[in-house]
């Protein structure tokens, strides 16, 4: 059966276009006029009963092949019509009875029929299906952004998102088509007016050469016919016609047209009550007993309808409180209160203008460009951020929460700029005195007028909605490790099994987990070592998974084979690197401290050790910070991970490298030691 579908129109087709060529039996012309006009008349019926274009999206190809087997038959009995004088039961049947064996009124019906369907349906048709084209390919990129929009507020998924898509590329490629194919009625109607005129002529001279009949019969006999072939074309392909108008002018709704009309038409009741009575005034002055008669209907109908809205209105009602009050009984109601987002931006209602695009905001647009940024950067695909608004807020307030729990927070003016003094303050540049959210350093607030004032005199100047994506860009980044779940790592996982199986089907469960993979990975962005580059970061798992499941050896092993990466994220240029190392007295000790045990290596140091290398630390730091330079510890691989837990808990953004992580033509540069003294 399957197959039989496949080939079915192919092979309907062929077979048209062998109806052109070969003469068919009478019978068989009439079979397949009839079989016309039942197909003519189900597409009709069909464009009337779908609530949207895209249910009908074979129309156009369709359009295509009943315009083709329209001509065919016309081509078909144009040849019986001329050759035998015959075109079967049909159109002798539509030239006797449809328009009673008169010729004249024949002729005028089927013109009347044509002006219908060339000047009326099909130029209507057409325009519409061309402006229809034209907005919609318009439209495209602002639905794109709604959609995107959505997504990343959370109210819609990934694979919603994905079928919203699809369903644009499809409106665009459907109303194209259409536009297209609404020239195939025009040039249906058309052909039938030169057909007709072919026939007529044609038939005449032909009855009177070939059948040897006067000039009255041959006009009587083939004008008949003739007319009776045009009226059997032109019916089918004005259903055709009054489809395609039909299809390219619905509108969205939720039903058929025939339900779109009945509940659109008759949706205010009081309105016939005007109509009834306007009716009736005219009776007086027209005929009562025609007039009368249609306005009580009205009336009555217009009342009896009314009736039925306040009894929906008041079932409605009730479905309503049920639905709620079982809402609230329901255990999944209490699920759904469980749910954690993983990000979550909360505002106050002063910042609404922030996110409303239709008060200029574009909070949306940017958390798009900040997941690009984080996903090009360390390689994470962010989650949907949920943004929305906080009554319990101050006005001016916003919160960043990962997981449910807050982690940064803010105020900001809209309609202020935020100036940041390169180091040498200017008293001419005067305003609301604030700290940058994203850095902690001292800003502050200016209006419009200050603004040029104070790039003059070098600070850096930038609006609210910049400082927001900016805090938002610095918060995810310094929690990215948090977001990264054994979820999101399998999807990460398939990834890359798209293009190397080999590796995944060796790593995945065999070596290690996706759990264990997971603690690697995020260790990496804990310390801001972008995991972009998978694949290598996966070959070396699998090259030292076998010797041990540690996450944080293998971390290790990781870093070194990211080395030319990690050179060029902080070596100034990737050739010159200005470090802080570590005394070997230091160094010795801190080695001498790793303790051992079934759960994995820990550091182990006394409190009076620990205290003089916390103050030896933070003096370096902070010594280099005041020289606006980047501290970078730089220390033996075998203890790196270990000093690297003493730094986090002073400043977690100093980084901490090892000998190997670095590429061998890197220039280091010592300009500080801390020791144990």
């Amino acid at each position: 059966m399957k197959q039989f579908r496949q080939i079915a129109i192919p092979v309907t087709i062929v077979l048209i276009i062998m109806m052109m060529v070969l003469p068919l039996p009478t019978w068989l012309l009439s079979f397949l006029l009839i079989i016309n006009i039942s197909l003519s008349l189900t597409i009709l019926l069909v464009s009337m009963f779908t609530t949207e274009p895209l249910q009908f999206s074979i129309f156009p190809s369709l359009l295509l092949i009943t315009t083709l087997f329209r001509l065919a038959l016309n081509v078909s009995t144009t040849r019986s019509i001329l050759t035998r004088g015959d075109a079967g039961k049909v159109i002798e049947a539509f030239g006797q009875f449809v328009v009673g064996g008169n010729p004249v009124v024949g002729f005028i019906v089927f013109m009347i029929l044509v002006v219908i369907q060339f000047v009326v349906i099909t130029k209507g048709s057409e325009r519409v299906a061309e402006v229809a084209a034209r907005f919609t390919l318009d439209a495209m990129p602002g639905k794109q952004m709604s959609i995107d929009a959505d997504l990343n507020a959370g109210m819609i998924t990934e694979q919603e998102a994905r079928e919203r898509r699809r369903t644009i590329e499809r409106e665009a490629d459907f109303y194209g088509a259409m536009d297209g194919a609404s020239k195939f009625v025009k040039g249906d109607a058309i052909a039938g007016i030169v057909i007709l005129i072919i026939n007529i002529i044609g038939g005449f001279i032909i009855g009177m050469v070939y059948f040897h009949l006067d000039v009255a019969q041959s006009a009587a006999r083939f004008t008949l016919l003739s007319i009776g072939d045009g009226l059997v074309s032109q019916i089918p392909a004005l259903m055709i016609s009054t489809a395609t108008g039909i299809i390219v002018t619905r509108a969205a709704s939720e039903g058929n047209l025939s339900e779109d009309v009945t509940s659109q038409i008759f949706a205010y009741p009081k309105l016939l009550y005007i109509v009834a009575a306007t009716i009736a005034v005219l009776g007086f002055f027209i005929s009562p007993i025609t007039t009368f008669p249609v306005a009580g209907v009205l009336a009555i109908g217009g009342y009896r309808m009314q009736q039925n809205q306040l009894k929906e209105q008041v079932i409605n009602e009730q479905i309503e409180e049920e639905q709620e009050m079982e809402q609230i009984r329901s255990p999944e109601n209490v699920m759904q209160l469980l749910s954690i987002d993983p990000i979550e931006f909360e505002f106050g209602y002063g910042l609404i203008p922030l996110a409303d695009a239709n008060q200029g905001g574009d909070l949306l647009d940017r958390v798009i460009m900040i997941r690009r940024q984080i996903a090009l950067e360390l390689g994470l695909m962010v989650p949907v951020i949920r943004i929305r608004d906080n009554i319990q807020l101050k006005p001016n307030q916003y919160i960043i929460k990962i997981r449910g729990n807050l982690v940064a927070e803010g105020e900001i003016l809209l309609d202020h700029y935020l100036a940041m003094s390169s180091g040498v303050d200017d008293d001419s540049v005067t305003g609301i005195e604030t700290t940058e959210p994203a850095f902690g350093l001292p800003a502050l607030w200016i209006n419009e007028e200050v603004r040029e004032k104070a790039e003059i005199a070098g600070y850096t100047v930038v609006d609210a909605p910049s400082v927001v994506a900016t805090h938002l860009t610095e918060v995810i980044k310094r929690h990215a490790h948090e977001l990264l779940g054994r979820q999101e790592v399998r999807a990460l996982v398939d990834h890359v099994k798209e293009s190397q199986p080999a590796l995944i089907e060796e790593l995945v469960p065999n070596l290690l987990s996706i759990g264990e993979i997971q603690k690697v990975l995020a260790n990496l962005l804990k310390e801001k070592v972008s995991i972009r580059n998978l694949v290598t970061i996966f070959e070396t798992l699998a090259d030292y998974a076998s010797y041990t499941k540690d996450p944080f050896v293998l971390t290790e092993y990781v870093r070194q084979a990211l080395a030319r990466q990690i050179t060029l994220q902080y070596a100034e240029n990737g050739k010159l690197l200005k470090v802080i190392t570590i005394g070997p007295d230091l160094e010795k000790k801190i080695a001498e401290s790793i303790q051992h045990s079934e759960q994995g290596n820990y550091l182990a140091l006394d409190p009076t050790t620990s205290q003089i290398i916390y103050r030896n630390v933070s003096e370096q730091i902070n010594r280099i910070v005041k020289t606006g330079s980047q501290p970078i510890f730089l220390i033996s691989p075998m203890i790196r991970m270990y000093f690297r837990q003493v730094v986090e808990r002073l400043m977690p953004e100093v980084p901490v490298l090892s000998y190997n992580e670095l590429e061998p033509h890197v220039e280091v540069q010592s300009i500080g030691v801390v020791n144990l003294q």
